[in-house]
């Protein structure tokens, strides 16, 4: 497949009868030994090659990505190829001499040390790591590799006390830094991001995990179903060496091939033909069922989250199927389920099934009660409302044809007889008319005001308020004055 390296196995040293005495995990045993053998990291092995041939070798590396795709790996076939004396013209190392035998097993090697930050995260480990690098190599013309594993786990001070030395190193030393996680060094220590060359390391698909499960049988000599390999690569998701640690266990499960109910069996993984009666239970439409379906999973001792975790990557398969791509890492038996029961479901439903699923995902992995979350969210599939298609419906609407247009037909008056009694509407009712508004009274303030000429004396006298528009009435009493001379 494009984007996938050779997986030849030619370049591996298989163990013979002797060595089977020592037990070896197959991730070790089978690790690769040149840049070809990296599966689907062309881009990244491109590069390192070209830059060992051409000794344009950088002094820094980050190397990034998910588990088990080859960091590790990598960082070993580079320092291999920088100190191998038969090294080839492209880039690769022999892998047979005693530098690349003594790097690729991890024994201890004077000029490539390999460090887990995850128990060496102090600033101390950091300033004794740059005083040892201050040192040449063991041998005349040889790197001093340093491969730091779990970079992620250096504190914010050990990056602080690396930067100098990442930025101007020594001649002929190499550090090549692996983590998963790069979001937090570039959170811990930015400034180390500019002195290093970054590469991002890709997932494995499980159709490049199941062809080299199956040279690694082959190499074995022990016959395996394609089937089980299928649900191998499919758990591995996307990691060569979880495939090949699940693929240990399933042979030290017992003798003979190895089939798909074994590796079920390894896994604890639910049977395809419980996915296959949920898919029915849907297509059905029968809720009663789900009761006993969920019982039988309790009792087998089945855990319910991965149990919907699979149904989501069936139901993906299924509107797959019915958009018209092609699923990868399905059985033979869940193909044929899903072949059957692709035209009753509508891939808009398959699609709001999914929603609600993913509504959920997180409820029954923290629940306390994940039987009730299933059992609801199942029920909730069989009886989901199905989607109506609208070009269906106006080719119906347009089929029977226009709808007769009903004529209202006119009051008559019966002979002899009285017309019907007229429902009042809003023009038959009486005017209203608003309630009459109280007078208004007007405020008046006393005024003095000085009458007659003998001696100073008022009296008060009562005028309207200046700017008003009516007097008050009734007009107040006379009051007959005191005063001499008045009228």
């Amino acid at each position: 497949m494009p984007g996938v390296a050779s997986g030849s196995l030619r370049h591996f040293s298989f163990p013979s009868a002797q060595d089977h005495r020592v037990t070896i995990a197959l991730a070790r045993r089978y690790r690769p030994k040149r840049f070809a053998d990296l599966l689907v990291q062309d881009h990244v092995a491109a590069v390192l090659r070209g830059a060992v041939a051409r000794g344009r070798v950088g002094h820094g590396y980050l190397l990034t990505g998910p588990r088990g795709v080859g960091k590790t790996t990598a960082a070993r076939i580079l320092a291999m190829a920088l100190n191998c004396p038969n090294r080839d013209a492209s880039g690769d190392p022999c892998g047979e001499c005693e530098n690349c035998t003594r790097v690729w097993s991890g024994t201890a090697n004077l000029d490539v040390v390999e460090i887990d930050a995850a128990s060496n995260r102090g600033v101390d480990d950091a300033r004794d790591l740059r005083e040892r690098a201050m040192y040449a190599a063991s041998r005349e013309g040889h790197y001093k590799v340093y491969i730091v594993d779990e970079a992620h786990m250096l504190t914010r001070e050990a990056w602080n006390a690396l930067l100098k030395i990442l930025e101007e190193p020594p001649p002929r030393v190499v550090f090549v830094f692996a983590t998963t996680e790069p979001q937090k060094i570039a959170a811990a220590a930015a400034p180390v991001l500019s002195r290093l060359q970054r590469f991002d390391f890709r997932r494995i698909g499980p159709a490049a995990i199941r062809d080299r499960l199956r040279e690694v049988l082959s190499a074995e000599g022990i016959a395996a179903a394609d089937d089980a390999l299928a649900l191998i690569a499919r758990h591995a998701d996307g990691g060569m060496r979880d495939a090949l640690s699940v693929l240990d266990q399933c042979l030290s499960f017992g003798e003979g091939a190895i089939t798909a109910a074994r590796v079920r069996e390894v896994l604890g993984l639910v049977g395809d033909e419980l996915y296959a009666e949920v898919l029915a239970l849907v297509a059905d439409r029968r809720p009663e069922g789900v009761f006993p379906l969920v019982d039988r999973l309790v009792n087998a001792g089945a855990d319910l989250a991965e149990f919907l975790g699979g149904a989501g990557e069936v139901l993906r398969s299924l509107l797959m199927l019915q958009l018209g791509n092609e699923p990868e890492g399905l059985t033979e038996g869940m193909r044929q389920a899903l072949e059957f029961q692709r035209d009753r479901l509508e891939a808009g439903d398959v699609l709001r099934m999914l929603r609600l699923l993913a509504d959920n995902e997180t409820a029954i992995r923290r629940s306390a009660n994940p039987r009730l979350i299933a059992e609801t969210l199942l029920l909730r599939w069989t009886m989901l409302d199905r989607i109506v298609d609208l070009a269906e419906v106006l080719a119906v609407r347009q089929r029977r044809g226009p709808r007769p247009r009903r004529r209202r037909r006119p009051w008559r008056i019966p002979r002899g007889g009285r017309a019907p009694p007229r429902r009042p509407g809003r023009l038959d009712l009486p005017p209203t008319r608003p309630p009459p508004r109280p007078p208004r009274r007007i405020a008046s303030r006393p005024r003095w005001k000085r009458c007659g000429a003998r001696g100073p004396s008022w009296s008060p006298k009562c005028v309207p308020r200046a700017g008003s528009w009516a007097r008050p009435w009734p007009p107040p009493p006379r009051r007959a004055s005191s005063c001499p001379g008045s009228p």
